[in-house]
């Protein structure tokens, strides 16, 4: 144990409760007992054991079972307690004459404490008030805990610690462990869509030599071997378009991108990303499949498409309705962008109604604080806003009839972004102008302006089909369907500041941190 960490379990800065519990794992350990074996007795999990008594087996079947100790009751010769694993809880019954000579009284009765791991075999026994429990005959120690458990009554409330110690959260409040359940049950039910139409399940670098597919900051990281500075991915757009250019026509891929900003209720810098790509489709067709996407998840996940969400009722049933992005901003401030076609001029006409920009803010940004304050928080029904400007969206194919604008679109549900998507480029020569126009953007200290992708371009011109594509910040989905208002709620180990660190901004959020995330 290094020097530095010693400390831990000094027995000068342990809580009573925490000396008593090092002392009797010390007597555990004299009386000849592990308290940390390295091999199991199990033959039934909790559930399985339970089912027993509803099944044909014989109700006195001998079982053994696992789990930890959620509550005892010792009452003189005979005890009683409750074991719980990830599957359910049972009673135990423990009895002095059933266990081997003083180890009732010598360590059951004396070393034994909440949140102790043990294994317990004995027949499956009902007791004289109905209740269903093992009666042991022999009791194993698992693990020792030697932290006492979070307050069964109370729980743990205090958002920081949850966060910070989410094993604790667990612990204590088995309704946020049900939140992970429904956020598990939305990935496998995002696979099973997607898989039942024909899409292909892929996996793409998450170490590019050039980042892209959106508009974000990365973070940096450099391979000593290879004497290359590399990019945790923001997106896996240009890669799974190269896919298509390859001779898929339905790809998709779930997993983590990472992006270098803001924190704040609906950011995390790292986070889970749904992207999928079809051939053969434009945005009109990705809208289509992306509100019955959404619709059969709901359905899956919580057993219908009316959900509530912060006392919003909130229905997913397609269709969604349909709204121009200049129409939103021009009904929600009265400014018209197109009539501003120059950042001062859009930036004066937001100060006078009272929206003071970033003043290094590009066009582009500008709109994108518009929707962000103004539109964004309003559209709580199931809302794609579409048909974006070009100088937004670098990736989006042009709008045939309006050259001024991208066949994109975004939804919306309960006042946030879930997704974005567009009809791809697939002209190379239009996407490396477009690259060309973000490498000016970047020169002028646009930090999240794409860099040109050349193999990129090279692979377009080979040819790739029209194509759909669509991405969703699958954290989102977890929180619209759980109903949390943080996306804190529905990641495990969430980012958060050092504890060193002044906490006053943790839940801060401006417009022009809320960039679409694919």
């Amino acid at each position: 144990m290094a020097e530095s960490s010693r400390y831990l379990f000094d027995p000068e800065r342990l809580s009573d409760q925490e000396q008593s519990r090092l002392h009797n794992l010390e007597q555990i350990k004299a009386a000849g007992i592990d308290p940390f074996p390295a091999r199991v007795r199990r033959t039934h999990t909790i559930a399985q054991a339970r089912a027993l008594f509803d099944g044909d087996s014989d109700p006195g079947a001998t079982v053994s079972v696992c789990g930890r100790l959620k509550r005892i009751r010792i009452m003189g010769k005979m005890s009683f307690a409750d074991l719980e694993d990830g599957s359910g809880q049972i009673q135990i019954v423990v009895r002095r004459d059933n266990l081997p000579d003083g180890w009732y009284n010598d360590i059951w009765k004396k070393y034994v404490d909440l949140g102790d791991f043990v294994g317990v075999t004995g027949p499956l026994v009902t007791t004289k008030t109905g209740e269903q429990s093992v009666e042991a005959t022999d009791v194993q120690f698992l693990s020792k805990a030697l932290k006492p458990m979070p307050d069964k009554w109370h729980g743990v409330r205090d958002r920081e610690t949850r966060y910070r110690r989410r094993y604790v959260d667990l612990l204590a409040n088995p309704e946020v462990r049900d939140v992970f359940v429904a956020r598990a049950k939305t990935l496998a039910a995002l696979r099973r869509y997607l898989d039942s139409e024909g899409f292909l399940e892929v996996e793409t670098p998450i170490l590019q030599p050039i980042y892209g597919g959106a508009a974000a900051r990365p973070f940096v990281t450099h391979h000593n071997q290879l004497h290359q500075d590399l990019y945790l991915r923001i997106s896996f757009e240009l890669y799974l378009k190269r896919l298509i250019v390859g001779g898929y026509d339905r790809v998709y891929e779930i997993g983590r991108d990472f992006r270098n900003e803001g924190v704040s209720f609906k950011h995390n810098p790292e986070f889970t990303q749904l992207e999928f790509y079809e051939a053969y489709t434009d945005y009109e067709g990705v809208m289509r499949r992306t509100e019955e996407m959404v619709a059969f998840v709901a359905q899956e996940v919580t057993g219908g498409t009316t959900i509530t969400y912060q006392g919003h009722e909130i229905d997913l049933a397609p269709p969604w309705r349909r709204l121009t992005l200049r129409d939103a901003i021009r009904q929600a401030t009265g400014i018209d962008y197109e009539a501003y076609p120059e950042a001062e001029a859009l930036a004066e006409a937001m100060r006078g109604i009272g929206h003071d920009p970033d003043p290094n803010s590009n066009w582009g940004k500008l709109v994108d604080s518009l929707l962000a304050r103004h539109v964004e928080p309003n559209l709580i029904q199931p809302t794609f806003l579409i048909d974006y400007p070009r100088d937004v969206s670098p990736l989006a194919k042009g709008d045939p009839d309006d050259p001024l604008q991208v066949e994109r679109f975004e939804g919306f549900a309960a006042g946030m972004e879930l997704c974005n998507a567009f009809s791809e480029i697939n002209d190379p020569i239009d996407q490396l102008q477009r690259f060309i126009d973000e490498n000016y953007r970047a020169r002028q200290g646009d930090e999240e302006a794409h860099p040109i992708d050349e193999d990129y371009i090279e692979a377009l011109s080979y040819g790739m089909p029209p194509t759909g594509g669509f991405g969703m910040g699958v954290d989102r989905l977890a929180m619209l369907l759980t109903d949390k208002d943080t996306i804190r709620e529905v990641i495990l180990f969430p980012h958060l500041r050092s504890l060193k660190e002044e906490p006053a901004a943790l839940d801060s959020d401006s417009e022009e941190s809320e960039a679409a995330e694919a």
